[in-house]
């Protein structure tokens, strides 16, 4: 059986060619357990209620889509940005890990691990552990703790413990693998909250279907503003993708409606210093699925390279690579640099400081050609309070 549909897997697990779940045996058992219960479970009409109350009450939704009406001007467009930077904890992973919690619980899990690259995930799950009153161990590269120290603050004052990964590029693929090697050894009561659509199914179907609510809320809110549900354009940045997963999800069988995925460029896609995946990565297997990977010939991960903690991550989820190899989505690379350089603008032009992940999907606008009928509409995934560090150092903003 092969899937006719973008938005699901079919019932291995496979987005095309890529997905699947390889894991060690020790493994089998927990992935196992949630491939055969998810569903199920996500289906219970008191699972959603409880769902869907969270979202309203603790996380704020639904987040507004808000017209950018001096970009707009400035592109001769029509941009509108989806506010998930206003969601509690400041970004759009919050959506995920409230459906996680809930479903460890309906699992009987007591302990929760995670991994995080720009910390945003690490939060989000602390948030929602302290919610539950769950125990919550993070782990997060070495590298990634120096440069988001405020998000390694909020996670310890939430309670949860957080474990420096001192392998690797000391980054977000390096957390994630101590992360599996936790699981591992503590199958029986632990619920790994995969941050992205990576991992074995049914991971990556699992996190964009908590993090559709993002594409079902702009459909409504489009509708009512102008009275059209489809915009031309959906534009988010992609690490592994779970916001852009989020961000498309209901328009991925809407051919009309083009589909904007932006990966990190680093120091250029042929610099040896990026995360372009798309742009370098061949097919292979990380951190349990099959999927688009950069490797050498001899199939060892090369380390990616972005400013954004977030996107500096060597792969991309199965369902992004299904999109890549189909066609069906547009993937474009941006340059740290021009991703500051949009950060600087937008916060300049509509009064909002993006994170550096989402500063890449405002930079792709220079890539884009539109015209004054367009309705585009770009994931504003989170808030760039965790990146003023960076942007102080690159952007000279210390200076008088």
């Amino acid at each position: 059986m092969t899937n006719t549909t973008y938005t699901h897997p079919d019932v291995h697990g496979y987005y095309g060619q890529f997905g699947g779940a390889y894991i060690p045996e020790m493994l089998h058992r927990n992935v196992e357990e949630l491939r055969t219960r998810y569903l199920e479970i996500m289906e219970e009409p008191a699972f959603q209620q409880a769902f869907h109350d969270l979202l309203r009450d603790y996380v704020g939704r639904p987040t507004p889509l808000f017209y950018a009406a001096r970009l707009s001007a400035q592109y001769k467009t029509n941009i509108w940005l989806k506010r998930e930077d206003l969601c509690h904890t400041g970004a759009h992973k919050i959506n995920n890990t409230i459906g996680q919690i809930l479903l460890a619980q309906r699992l009987g899990k007591k302990r929760i691990i995670a991994e995080t690259g720009a910390g945003q995930h690490g939060v989000a799950t602390a948030t929602v552990c302290a919610l539950k009153g769950l125990e919550c161990i993070v782990y997060m590269g070495e590298k990634d703790i120096e440069r988001q120290a405020p998000n390694v603050a909020r996670m310890r004052m939430l309670g949860a413990k957080v474990v420096p990964a001192r392998s690797g590029s000391k980054t977000l693929k390096d957390a994630t693998n101590e992360a599996i090697r936790d699981w591992i050894n503590h199958p029986e009561n632990t619920h790994y909250i995969i941050g992205s659509v990576v991992g074995p199914h049914p991971y990556p179907d699992m996190v964009a279907r908590f993090q559709s609510v993002i594409s079902a809320e702009m459909k409504d809110q489009l509708k009512e503003k102008t009275g059209n549900a489809l915009p031309s354009h959906v534009i988010a940045c992609v690490g592994g993708g779970s916001n852009a997963a989020g961000a498309f999800y209901h328009f991925l069988d809407e051919p009309t409606v083009q589909l904007v995925a932006v990966e990190a460029a680093g120091h250029g896609v042929n610099s040896g210093m990026s995360a372009a995946t798309t742009a370098l990565g061949t097919p292979g297997i990380l951190h349990g699925s099959k999927s688009l990977l950069m490797q050498t010939a001899d199939g060892q991960v090369v380390e990616p390279h972005s400013i954004s903690a977030g996107l500096d991550y060597p792969g991309i989820g199965p369902l992004h690579a299904n999109l890549f190899t189909s066609g069906r989505g547009v993937f474009l690379s941006v340059t740290d640099e021009d991703a500051l350089k949009a950060a600087l603008h937008v916060s300049k032009t509509e009064g909002i400081i993006p994170a550096l992940e989402t500063a890449h999907a405002f930079a792709a606008l220079d890539q884009m050609t539109s015209n004054e009928n367009d309705q585009i509409i770009i994931c504003l995934s989170g808030r760039g309070d965790k990146d003023l560090a960076t942007y102080m150092r690159e952007l000279n903003l210390d200076q008088a």
